[in-house]
């Protein structure tokens, strides 16, 4: 499924891959399925990770109504001629591209454990090390970074979405590792510091360092599962 995300050359075809991955670290997570812990931290997980997925797909469906088109290619060869693009609710204009933009970024804190969803992630820790070394290091929760990478010459046009992305990932940086210094349990520091290690790449995503993101995604993911 992970490789499905990964090669998508649309964005259907990237949420199968996502929904996969969601799937399979639910079972994951309750590996040890007689244990009331694995099964609540379970369940937790994939009711988040469904938030997030939620607005991941109306930010599909907001792509598709703009453009007509869920294929990256022509996504991004349309988006500067409709990055002017409006919509009216309630009598208030905004900007499409900063919605959307927004929506997409609500499907990655899902997924990457930013603030306000990332209680899902310690108690992740439920599963065996193995599962919590692939949970943090290589698939679930570097999905949501690659998503915004993916997704760069779209988010060029979304200043709006930017700021929002640049504050929640710096916030969530600095939230994470100051509840990392008063856990008691070992794994549950390493989950925090996890996440704290996200909001460092969403805030390298918010401030067009995508390069930066992925370079230091790829360094975290090595030394995390080791």
């Amino acid at each position: 499924f992970m490789l499905i995300l990964v090669t998508a050359d649309n964005f259907v075809q990237m949420f199968v891959g996502w929904e996969g991955v969601g799937l399979c670290s639910y079972l994951l997570i309750n590996f040890w399925f007689t244990r009331i812990q694995a099964n609540k931290a379970a369940i937790k997980a994939m009711v988040v990770n469904r938030i997030g997925d939620f607005g991941l797909a109306l930010g599909i469906f907001g792509i598709f109504i703009c453009f007509g088109s869920v294929d990256y290619a022509t996504v991004f060869a349309f988006a500067p001629q409709l990055s002017s693009c409006t919509l009216s609710f309630l009598n208030i204009e905004f900007k499409a591209f900063n919605l959307i933009g927004f929506l997409l970024f609500v499907g990655a804190v899902g997924k990457s454990a930013q603030l306000g969803l990332h209680t899902w992630l310690p108690d992740a820790m439920e599963g065996p090390t193995p599962v919590s070394a692939l949970i943090h290091a290589a698939t679930m929760v570097t999905a949501g970074v690659f998503l915004l990478a993916r997704c760069s010459p779209f988010l060029e046009y979304c200043p709006g979405a930017l700021i929002i992305i640049s504050l929640v990932g710096g916030m969530t940086a600095f939230f994470a590792a100051t509840t990392a210094l008063v856990q008691n349990d070992l794994k549950r520091v390493i989950a925090y510091s996890t996440c704290s290690q996200l909001g460092y790449m969403i805030f390298a995503c918010g401030l067009s360092n995508y390069s930066v993101a992925i370079f230091h995604l790829a360094n975290h993911a090595f030394f995390k599962a080791l």
